[in-house]
Parts: C-alpha cells; structure tokens; sequence
C-alpha cells in the first residue's frame, strides 16, 4: 500500500519518496558519520535497541556491527527493503505498541521536532512505553543554528553536496525546510515541516511524555539520554 504525503512535505529525485519527503534511494548513499559512536558509549554493550525511524540502516547496520541487537521501525517498506540482519516493522512510529520493552530506544533524525506537535508527543510516549526500567532513550535534537544563517552548503567528503536552502516560518512555531543533496550523477530534494524548539521546550515535551533529561550527550546538545522521569 502506498502512503500519501504528508501535508508541507514533499520530495523529488529519482526512486522511492517515503511521506514525509525522504528518498529512499538518497538515504542508501548518504556516508554513515559518527552517530553509531556515540550512541555505542552511551548505552551498555550489547543493548537490546529498539530504533525509531531507521530508515535503510543507515545507523542500524553500524550498530549490529558493534554487538547490539536491533529492531527497526520505519513507516516506509522502500526503506525497510534496505535493512539487513535486524527484525523489522513497518508502520507509524507514533501508534507503535508492541508490549515489550528494550535497553535503549533511539529517536534520531530530529524526528522530535516533528512540525506536527500532537505527533511529537506521539513519538515521545512511544519511546516512554518502551524503555525498559533503568533504560535510556537517546534523541537526536536539531543543533541551535539549524534554522539560522540560510542558506548554507556543505561538500561532503564523499563527493556530494547538501545544500540548506531555506526554512521560513508558516505559522504556530513551525518553518518550511528545504534540502537540496547534489551528488554528481542525481539531485534530490526535501521539504519538510520543523518545529524549532529552545532546551526548555524540549525538557518540558519530554517531561509531557513521562521522560526527563539524564545527560547532553555531546557539547553542542544535538544528543541527548533521557531516561523515565
């Protein structure tokens, strides 16, 4: 069954645009940074992880490799098609209940800050039912310059280009982002809707959810461990 658009999201570029405008076939290029190393020092070896929003495994496969036990959940089955040597599931992470709870849930790919706040906090208590007791939940928040300075470009070293083009406000403390990634062979692009929040918004989302602050996880506050409140 294919999925509509969401409403503000769009995506264009050849192959496979999941819903919320991501191409299945970008995600399979894009390099892998160091998100598996980060999330590896911050949870006990060989966690049961439970990943929100995987995607084609960008991070799961790294995070097999370092010993950890992974259960994939992504909306799209073009992306879950890529995933290799986790369990999977497909389907809406905010409406996810699957009656057992894992050593870490991870929430990465800013999906905390869904455009949609009623979704956010869907995505928050998801992570909440599932942390194991004396678990941790790692969240991947935008940086404090996201949506500042625009547009911006950076080369990556693997040859392509990611381009920031724009995020303009459209009401109720949500912007239109759009992405342009340039590789040499294909361009594809993204629109999506972004809720910028300060760290005392993102606590408090967090503490509607049952979940607190445990530590910042890296300087610039993009990591975060929460663990229940």
């Amino acid at each position: 069954m294919k999925l509509e658009m969401r409403e503000g999201h769009q995506g264009t570029g050849p192959g496979a645009i999941t819903p919320d405008g991501c191409a299945v076939e970008l995600y399979s290029r894009l390099p892998v940074g160091e998100e598996p190393d980060i999330i590896a020092a911050a949870v006990p070896p060989g966690a049961r992880i439970l990943e929100l929003g995987s995607g084609v495994g960008r991070m799961t496969h790294p995070l097999l490799e370092r010993g950890f036990t992974v259960t994939a959940v992504d909306e799209s089955a073009e992306m879950l098609e890529r995933v290799r040597g986790a369990r999977t599931i497909c389907g809406p992470i905010e409406d996810l209940d699957l009656g057992e709870r894992f050593d870490v849930v991870l929430l990465a790919s800013f999906l905390v800050h869904a455009g949609d706040a009623e979704v956010r906090r869907g995505l928050l208590r998801t992570c909440a039912r599932h942390v194991a007791e004396g678990g941790h939940v790692l969240i991947q928040r935008e940086g404090a310059d996201y949506h500042t300075d625009l547009p911006r470009e950076r080369v990556d070293p693997s040859g392509f280009t990611l381009r920031l083009v724009s995020s303009e406000p459209v009401g109720e403390g949500v912007n239109s982002v759009r992405a342009e990634y340039e590789f040499p062979d294909a361009t594809w692009t993204q629109t999506f809707l972004a809720r910028p929040l300060t760290p005392e918004q993102f606590e408090e989302a967090l503490g509607e959810a049952g979940l607190r602050v445990d530590r910042y996880l890296t300087e610039d506050g993009i990591w975060v461990r929460a663990v229940s409140a």
